[in-house]
């Protein structure tokens, strides 16, 4: 783990310093317009090469940070997360580096997020469900609980996995994956020992 902290922040800082260089050499140099997009075009290639690892990195380390706290599932998610944030982030800076409308590019991003919210509104649901979930830490893989929802009624199940999208939970019957959303809107303890 401490690797990919290693790695993660030294790629970053390289990445940061392409970042510097080229607005210091855009600043000094204004005589010679072609060198100036030479210099951009290779400052884009480090950013895009470092920031790929660092993003790589800091999503593997904070996962394996989030996977040691006791909910192990979640880390998958979380590095992946983590990962495409970091990725989003180095693809608009080495797009700003060569000189490439920011303002456009987010309009037309924007515009994209918005129709794809409206189409996985459910999915987004139980992926933010499953974030609230993680920080509130109701119940714990293995715990056996009473779960009281007026969509599923009352279940009296044991933990089985905590996931991005859903939770599977043993029950008498047989194995079910109740989406995070239910979860997070359902009241859930320890069951009477009745």
């Amino acid at each position: 783990m401490k690797a990919n902290w290693f790695k993660g922040i030294l790629s970053g800082l390289i990445a940061i310093a392409a970042i510097l260089f080229r607005s210091q050499v855009a600043h000094h140099v204004k005589v010679l317009s072609n060198n100036i997009h030479i210099v951009g075009w290779v400052s884009a290639l480090v950013v895009l090469t470092t920031g790929i690892v660092c993003a790589r990195n800091l999503g593997a380390a904070i996962g394996e940070l989030v996977t040691n706290r006791k909910f192990w599932s979640a880390g998958a998610g979380v590095r992946i997360v983590i990962t495409g944030f970091g990725y989003v982030i180095v693809l608009i800076s080495a797009l700003s580096l060569v000189g490439i409308s920011l303002g456009r590019l987010l309009v037309s991003v924007g515009l994209l997020g918005v129709i794809l919210g409206i189409a996985a509104q459910q999915s987004l649901g139980n992926f933010f469900a499953a974030l609230v979930l993680l920080v509130a830490h109701p119940y714990s893989v293995g715990d056996f609980v009473e779960i009281r929802s007026g969509g599923i009624g009352t279940l009296k199940a044991k933990i089985l996995e905590t996931g991005l999208t859903y939770v599977t939970i043993q029950t008498d019957e047989g194995i079910l994956k109740i989406p995070n959303s239910v979860m997070l809107s359902a009241a859930i303890g320890k069951p009477n020992e009745s």
